[in-house]
């Protein structure tokens, strides 16, 4: 069975989602790692008895040290992936380059790049919006696309129904892509 290491940084809704649609069945979550000590998801993954381990980003001098450290954390569990899964910090060249990784992202890339991406696509002129998994790269948010989820915008009368529907979605889309780049189907 192929092994996935999940990166997460808050509530762990893409975590709870994964851990209910594939763990143990199409493939297994060796660990769970948060920068965040006080991550939601972390009771989530406990609850599974899936390994966490918090690498805390505050405790390190810099990004490189960071990074450094979080690649030694995953590659203790040789997994076949890494997946962010709402992992809010921005990786180095030394990451992208040591660990193979996919990253889902809420807005229809290359637009939206970063921070906010929900708000800033319901905000746009585009009639739709929606998710993007791709490859970690070098680049923020610059890899190459796995798949994208599109959402009209139309019939949503609020940025909340909007936000709503975005968060709905990218738990399918994140667990497509795994399946898709890891042949587990």
């Amino acid at each position: 069975m192929k092994k996935i290491v999940v990166l997460f940084s808050g509530e762990g809704s893409n975590l709870s989602y994964l851990l209910q649609q594939l763990h143990k069945k199409k493939l297994e979550i060796a660990a769970a790692i948060t920068n965040n000590p006080e991550a939601g998801g972390i009771a989530i993954a406990r609850e599974y008895g899936v390994p966490v381990e918090i690498v805390d980003h505050r405790d390190f001098a810099d990004r490189d040290t960071f990074d450094r450290e979080l690649v030694k954390r995953i590659e203790n569990y040789s997994p076949d992936l890494t997946v962010l899964a709402g992992f809010m910090r921005i990786l180095t060249p030394l990451f992208a380059e040591s660990v193979r990784a996919i990253n889902l992202h809420p807005s229809l890339l290359p637009r939206h790049r970063g921070l906010d991406a929900i708000r800033r696509s319901w905000e746009d002129e585009q009639p739709e919006g929606g998710v993007t998994v791709h490859w970690v790269s070098a680049e923020l948010d610059g890899g190459e696309m796995i798949l994208q989820y599109e959402l009209e915008k139309e019939g949503f009368e609020s940025y909340e129904e909007y936000h709503d529907a975005i968060r709905r979605i990218e738990k399918e889309a994140l667990a497509e892509a795994i399946c898709d780049v890891l042949k587990c189907d």
